[in-house]
C-alpha cells in the first residue's frame, strides 16, 4: 500500500521541531507531519516533517495550488484512526477553516468522468437558479417521484461520484452541478429538501432502533442464510456491504436486476422504520423493501440507516453546493428545511438568523498548553472562566415553553432539566425570551461545590441526599427579541448580570475572573487544579459568539507541561474487538485491566484504541497472544471478572504474558461500567512498559491510591516554580521558553544602548544571551512618564524630535529597567503639546504579548514595539 502523504501522532521525546516555528513540540502535544523523500536515504526512502498543528495548516494555507493537502483525513492521514476524537475534532477544524482555492486541481486521467460538467466553484453573488417546484412540503406526486431527479438510482450515482472525489471543493462542486442542471442537463427538477436531507443522514437524525448486530441477525432471517457467518464477515467493519454481500448470495430472496425504487418511497421506508421497535415489525418492513431494491440500493439504505453514507463530506461541502451562504446561515440556525427553502428563491445572500427554539452549534475550545499561547491567543485580555465537568446544555425559553439542548443538539433527558422550568423564570424576571449557554451538574447544597463528573444519572443522584441540580449559567445568546451572537463576551456577560438574579443552588453565575497579566493567570490556573476542579475556559474579552467554531481555548492539567500533569496507570491489555472503516477485520480497541491482589483476579478500566500507528497496530496482530470469542460471555475465564457487555472479540490466553502498557487519560472516574470501579476519561496508551512485567503494573489498590489523589487536587509547585510574589519573576515552566524571542531580544539590547545608535543596533543585534526585561511587578497599574516641558539646546547636530509631547506608557512587568528607560526618554528635547492619553487604550497594554506587537494604537501613546523602532521617519510623521 502507498505510504500516505501525511502523519499524526502525540510526541513522544519532545526532540522534534516545528518546521514552521522552529520551536521544539513538547512531549504528548498533537503534532502532524508532511512526508517528504529523505535525502539521507536510498530511492524511495521518506522521513517525516514535523509540525504544531496550526503550524501545518497555516503553511497549507498560502501553498500553491499543485500541493498536495488533506482531502480525506482517514485516506491521507497516517494513524488518523489511533488519536483520540478530541484530537480528529481540533484537526477537523483547522480542515475546515482552511481556505479552499480559487481553482480546482486538474481532473487526473484516472479521474471517474462525471455524467454532467464539473465547473470550478464560482464567485458570484447570484444564488442557484433551482426549479420551482424544488423544494416540496408535501409528498410529491407519483410522477414526480418516478422522475430521474429523484430516482434512488440517481442518488446512488451522485454519492459514488461525491465519494470517488478526494477534494472538497469538487465534492461541492458535483453538488452544485447536479443540482443546478439535474441528471439531463436542462435543469434540476427533484425535491431539492429531500435531496439534501438523503446527502446529510447525520443531521437530522431518524432514531431506528436498531444496531450493527440486529440488522445481521433480521437480514439472516430474511435472506434464509447462516447467522454466525453473516456475524464472521461483520468482523470486517461495514455492515452495508455484509448485508449485499450475502443478498446477493441468498438463493431464496433473489434481488431485483433493475433499480426502480425512488427517493420518496426509500424515505417513507426509513419513516416508518423508525417509528416500529419489535423485531417482527422491523422484519416485515424489511422484507417490503428488500422486494423493491437491488443490491446497491440495499446496500445504501442500510448506510442511511446507520447515519453514514461514506462519501467523506459533511454539512459544509453539501450546503456549499445549494448556496454560498447556506452552510454559515445552517451554523446560526440548525434549521435545514429553512436553509434549504431560501436558498432555492432567494436572490441576495442568506440572512438567516438565529431564533429561539431551535438551537445552533455551541461554540468550541481548542487546546491551550501555555500561559504564553493564552496571552497571545487573548490580546485584549481575557475572561477567565471555571471548566465545570458536567453536560453542556443549552436552554431556550419563550413565554412558558421550554427546550434543553445537549452539546450535540439532541433533547436532554427530562430528569436532568424539568424542574428548571421553575427556576429560570425566578432567575430572569423579565426574560420574555431568551437562549443560555450553560453547565448542568450536581451542587452539595451543603458545601456549595459541584459534585464530580457521572453524577446526574437518575441512580446516581439518589445516592447524594444532600444535593441539587445546578444552572450554571456562563453565556447568553439571544434576549427578549435579540440576537446576541454579534457582541462580544463582555457585553455579552454585562447584559446577563443585569438581567439575571441568581437562585441558591438552582441557577447561578459560573464563576470568571477578567485576566489581563500572566502572572493572574497562572495563580488562578495553580487555585484551579489544587482544588480539584477541571480546568479553566478561556476567552478574549472581544470575541463574539461563533457557533461551531473552536475559537475559545481549555486549560486542563493534561494539557500543561508537556503533559506531565496527566493521570496515567500502568495497565494489562486483556481484550481486544475489531475497528471499523479502515480498521477492519483487526484489533484496533483494546480492554486494560488490573489486578486485584485481595480476591486474585483481573478486573476491567477502561477501553483504548488511540496510541499506535498503522505498523504498530498491525504488529500487535500477532504479537498479542488471544483467541478470539466473538462477544461470549460465556468463553470469559475464570481468572476475568467482566461485564456482560463489555465482553471482547478476542481475550488473553494467559494474562501473565501479556506487555504492560502506559495509559494517559484526562482524570480518573468512579465508573460502575467497569468492575474495577474505576476508569480514566479520554484514554490513550502513550508507552509500551517493556520494563514492566504483570507483576509491577499498576493493580487495583494502586489505582485507587491514584484516584484519591487525582480527587484531592493537583500539586502546582512543580510547574510553577513557587509563589513568591516579591520576585517580579515569571518562573513558570508554563510561560518560560528556551530563549527569549528575536524581538524580544532587539527590545532588550536597546535598553542597554545609546539612543544615538539604538537603531543601527537593533538591526544588528545577535545577541542570545541577554537577560530578559519582561518580568511581572508587583504593581496592576501602568506606569506613565509623562511629557516634559523643556527648553531646546542649540545642538549643532540634534538628535531626531520622535517624542515631542509623547508620553511613555509602560505595562506593569517592565519594571527592571525603567528608570533606565525613563533616562532615554527624557534626554529629549520636548516642545509644548497637549497630551492626549485615550482610557479604552489601557487593557491594550495590560498583555505580555504586547511586546511582539507591530501596531501603534493611537496617536500620542508611545507603546513599547514604537519605542522598538523610534528614529525612523515614518514614526516622526505618525507622532507629529
Amino acid at each position: 500500500m502507498a505510504e500516505k502523504p501525511f502523519a499524526v501522532d502525540r510526541a513522544k521525546t519532545g526532540r522534534a521541531g516545528c518546521k514552521k516555528c522552529k520551536q521544539k513540540i513538547e512531549t504528548g502535544s498533537l503534532r502532524i507531519a508532511r512526508i517528504q523523500p529523505s535525502p539521507f536515504g536510498g530511492e524511495g526512502s521518506t522521513m517525516k516533517a514535523w509540525h504544531h498543528v496550526p503550524c501545518l495548516f497555516a503553511a497549507l494555507a498560502k501553498a500553491r495550488a499543485t500541493t498536495k493537502k488533506i482531502d480525506d483525513p482517514e485516506e491521507d492521514v497516517e494513524g488518523w484512526n489511533e488519536i483520540s476524537d478530541e484530537d480528529r475534532a481540533e484537526i477537523q477544524s483547522q480542515l475546515d477553516d482552511l481556505p479552499q482555492p480559487t481553482t480546482p486541481k486538474k481532473p487526473s486521467g484516472k479521474a471517474p468522468k462525471s455524467p454532467f460538467p464539473v465547473k470550478s466553484p464560482t464567485s458570484k453573488k447570484s444564488p442557484l437558479k433551482l426549479g420551482v417546484a424544488s423544494v416540496s412540503q408535501e409528498q410529491q406526486t407519483s410522477s414526480s417521484a418516478a422522475g430521474k431527479d429523484n430516482s434512488f438510482r440517481e442518488f446512488r450515482r451522485v454519492c459514488a461520484l461525491i465519494a470517488e472525489t478526494s477534494a472538497y471543493t469538487e465534492k461541492t462542486t458535483i453538488v452544485r452541478n447536479f443540482l443546478t442542471k439535474g441528471s439531463s442537463g436542462d435543469g434540476f427538477s427533484g425535491d431539492l429538501l429531500l435531496w439534501i436531507r438523503m446527502l446529510l443522514p447525520m443531521v437530522e437524525k431518524r432514531v431506528y432502533n436498531v444496531q450493527s448486530k440486529q440488522l445481521v441477525k433480521l437480514f439472516s432471517k430474511i435472506f434464509e442464510v447462516d447467522y454466525e457467518e453473516m456475524l464472521e464477515d461483520l468482523e470486517q467493519g461495514d455492515v452495508a456491504a455484509t448485508v449485499k454481500n450475502f443478498y446477493e448470495k441468498s438463493k431464496t430472496c433473489l434481488p431485483i436486476s433493475k433499480s426502480t425504487l425512488s427517493l420518496q418511497e426509500a424515505d417513507k421506508f426509513l419513516e416508518e422504520l423508525s417509528e416500529v421497535r419489535s423485531e417482527e415489525e422491523q422484519t416485515q418492513i424489511f422484507k417490503k423493501i428488500v422486494k423493491r431494491c437491488t443490491s446497491n440500493d440495499l446496500q445504501m439504505v442500510i448506510r442511511l440507516i446507520k447515519h453514514d453514507l461514506r462519501i467523506n463530506a459533511g454539512p459544509k461541502h453539501i450546503l456549499n453546493g445549494v448556496h454560498k451562504d447556506a452552510y454559515e446561515a445552517f451554523q446560526n440556525s440548525r434549521d435545514l428545511k429553512a436553509v434549504v427553502g431560501q436558498s432555492a428563491e432567494a436572490s441576495t445572500p442568506l440572512d438567516i438568523s438565529f431564533n429561539v427554539m431551535t438551537p445552533c452549534l455551541p461554540m468550541l475550545a481548542e487546546v491551550c498548553k501555555s500561559v504564553d499561547q493564552a496571552m497571545a491567543r487573548c490580546p485584549n485580555g481575557m475572561l477567565a472562566e471555571i471548566k465545570y465537568d458536567g453536560e453542556r446544555v443549552q436552554v431556550h425559553k419563550t413565554g412558558d415553553a421550554f427546550k434543553y439542548y445537549s452539546r450535540s443538539l439532541k433533547p436532554v433527558m427530562d430528569h436532568k432539566v424539568k424542574h428548571f422550568a421553575k427556576y429560570i423564570p425566578k432567575a430572569f424576571p423579565h426574560g420574555r425570551s431568551l437562549v443560555l449557554d450553560s453547565e448542568v451538574l450536581l451542587m452539595d447544597t451543603v458545601t456549595g461545590k459541584p459534585l464530580p463528573f457521572g453524577t446526574l444519572g437518575v441512580h446516581k443522584k439518589a445516592e447524594f441526599e444532600q444535593a441539587s441540580v445546578c444552572l450554571f449559567v456562563f453565556d447568553c445568546l439571544f434576549y427578549n427579541g435579540q440576537s446576541l451572537l454579534d457582541k462580544s463576551i463582555s457585553e455579552r456577560r454585562e447584559i446577563l448580570k443585569e438581567n439575571m438574579t441568581e437562585v441558591p443552588h438552582r441557577v447561578v453565575f459560573s464563576e470568571a475572573q477578567e485576566i489581563c497579566h500572566p502572572s493572574e493567570l497562572e495563580k488562578m490556573i495553580a487555585k484551579v487544579l489544587s482544588e480539584g476542579l477541571e480546568g479553566l475556559v478561556l476567552k478574549d474579552l472581544q470575541s463574539k459568539y461563533e457557533p461551531g467554531k473552536r475559537h475559545w481555548l481549555k486549560v486542563k492539567k493534561d494539557y500543561l507541561a508537556g503533559g506531565k500533569m496527566a493521570d496515567t496507570a500502568d495497565l494489562v491489555p486483556l481484550g481486544a474487538w475489531f475497528g471499523t472503516g479502515s480498521k477492519g477485520g483487526m484489533k484496533s480497541i483494546f480492554l486494560m485491566c488490573c489486578f486485584d491482589p485481595v480476591k486474585k483476579i483481573w478486573l476491567t478500566v477502561t477501553k483504548v484504541h488511540g496510541g499506535f500507528d498503522d505498523k504498530q497496530l498491525e504488529k500487535l496482530q500477532t504479537s498479542l497472544k488471544m483467541k478470539k470469542i466473538s462477544k461470549d460471555h460465556e468463553l470469559i475465564p475464570a481468572w476475568l471478572h467482566c461485564h456482560r457487555h463489555h465482553a471482547p472479540d478476542f481475550i488473553a490466553i494467559d494474562p501473565e504474558e501479556m506487555p504492560v502498557w502506559e495509559i494517559t487519560g484526562a482524570e480518573f472516574t468512579a465508573h460502575d461500567a467497569h468492575t474495577a470501579g474505576i476508569s480514566v476519561r479520554f484514554p490513550r496508551v502513550t508507552k509500551v512498559r517493556d520494563d514492566k512485567t504483570y507483576k509491577e503494573a499498576t493493580n487495583l489498590n494502586e489505582l485507587r491510591t491514584l484516584f484519591k489523589n487525582s480527587r484531592n487536587g493537583t500539586d502546582v509547585s512543580s510547574i510553577f516554580g513557587g509563589d513568591d510574589e516579591d520576585s517580579g519573576s515569571t518562573s513558570s515552566s508554563l510561560s518560560k521558553k528556551d530563549s527569549p524571542a528575536p524581538k524580544k531580544r532587539r527590545i532588550e539590547q536597546f535598553l542597554k544602548t545609546s539612543p544615538k545608535k539604538a537603531a543601527e543596533d537593533i538591526k544588528k543585534d545577535k545577541s542570545k544571551n541577554t537577560n530578559s526585561s519582561c518580568s511581572s511587578g508587583s504593581s496592576d497599574k501602568l506606569f506613565i512618564i509623562p511629557a516634559k516641558l523643556d527648553s531646546r539646546p542649540d545642538f549643532k547636530d540634534p538628535l531626531p524630535d520622535v517624542f515631542v509631547g509623547v508620553s511613555l506608557v509602560l505595562p506593569p512587568w517592565v519594571l527592571k529597567n525603567r528608570e533606565e528607560l525613563a533616562r532615554y526618554f527624557t534626554a529629549y528635547p520636548f516642545r509644548r503639546q497637549k497630551i492626549s492619553l485615550f482610557p479604552k487604550l489601557l487593557s491594550v497594554f495590560m498583555t505580555k504579548n504586547l511586546l511582539l506587537r507591530q501596531k501603534c494604537f493611537s496617536f500620542g501613546v508611545l507603546t513599547l514595539p514604537l519605542l522598538m523602532n523610534g528614529f525612523s521617519k515614518m514614526l516622526k510623521r505618525k507622532l507629529k
